[in-house]
């Protein structure tokens, strides 16, 4: 029984290698400008999660300015938010931190857990947004899931702290059963076991090696065929350079995600964002959880963008930041 099950998560990666090898090279282009290293350095403070584990938190800009506070999603860093710290550092105070186990944060003793992300951004928020002030708060993937354990948590301080949220490329619940992994011509008996070989994946702690082939299978799953190479390449050295253990354990601890009740408990303009090519958290999330948003008359916009896949905010950089900055402007 084991070795069949084996044999036919094997076939189901297997297939995911092929597609991804079939798929178009991504587009030859110039460097994105946007992807670069800030020009300004960061300033970097040590916020001490509520297990006693250092939390790296990186701010751009003036600190008088508006606050964003940024959170990246699973195997990112703060890398990630680079399109807009370049765009927006210039006027507002650009925060973002690493989630714990990934670029400067150690994933620290507590087992991890979804519970375990909202109470980090508790504990960033409370060390970076001053009293009286309040933040545009984004979450790209995991990220946004962590801002709907916040709120699952933290109901009370929601309107305390955050003049807006931005849920970007993610899910409250049911992450493993709508992935949009699963090639078109695989054979439908094959379908049921989508969910094993996405728990095995998500769990799998192995070396990721930066090679072509990883950078296709990357393209693949995390963004589109039309993918600009500058942003594949990107990708690609981000996500390798997570740890495998962190990697393994956050993918365990998301795979029976369930913070739906952190909707209702944002109680202030909320924008929901997602790729129509996004394979990961698809389309089908982002209008569940526009629907809850809307019942309780807090959905800002829920925005799909077309041949955009799972990392929306950098493959539609310009996009992306055009929304934040109306959302800005909006809840001023």
């Amino acid at each position: 029984m084991i070795a069949a099950g084996a044999a036919i998560t094997g076939t189901f990666l297997g297939s995911i290698v092929r597609e991804a090898l079939k798929a178009p090279d991504p587009i030859e282009d110039e460097p994105d400008p946007l992807l670069a290293t800030p020009a300004q350095d960061p300033e970097h403070t040590e916020v001490i999660a509520a297990d006693g584990t250092p939390i790296n938190v990186v701010a751009y800009g003036p600190p008088d300015g508006e606050l964003m506070v940024l959170v990246h999603g699973w195997t990112c860093n703060t890398k990630y938010w680079y399109p807009q710290i370049n765009t927006f550092s210039d006027r507002f105070r650009v925060i973002a931190y690493d989630q714990r186990g990934h670029g400067e944060s150690p994933r620290g003793k507590t087992k991890l857990s979804t519970d375990l992300l909202g109470q980090d951004l508790q504990s960033v928020l409370t060390s970076v947004v001053p009293a009286g002030r309040k933040a545009l708060i984004a979450g790209h993937s995991m990220g946004g899931m962590t801002i709907l354990s916040w709120a699952q948590q933290f109901p009370d301080t929601v309107s305390d702290v955050a003049r807006a949220v931005v849920l970007t490329s993610t899910c409250s619940n049911h992450l493993l059963p709508n992935l949009g992994l699963i090639p078109l011509d695989l054979p439908k008996a094959l379908s049921p076991m989508e969910y094993l070989t996405g728990r095995l994946v998500a769990g799998a702690t192995i070396h990721l090696p930066r090679t072509q082939m990883s950078r296709k299978v990357t393209q693949y799953i995390a963004l589109n065929t039309t993918s600009r190479k500058s942003h594949v390449d990107f990708c690609d050295d981000m996500v390798a350079s997570c740890p495998g253990r962190s990697r393994g354990k956050w993918g365990n601890a998301m795979v029976d995600l369930n913070v739906s009740a952190g909707l209702d408990a944002l109680v202030v303009p909320t924008v929901v964002v997602v790729g129509c090519d996004d394979k990961l958290t698809p389309p089908v999330h982002s209008e569940q959880m526009a629907k809850v948003l809307q019942s309780h008359g807090h959905l800002e916009e829920l925005v799909m963008w077309p041949g955009i896949g799972h990392m929306s905010s950098i493959e539609n950089s310009d996009g992306y930041n055009k929304l934040l900055t109306d959302l800005l402007q909006r809840t001023a």
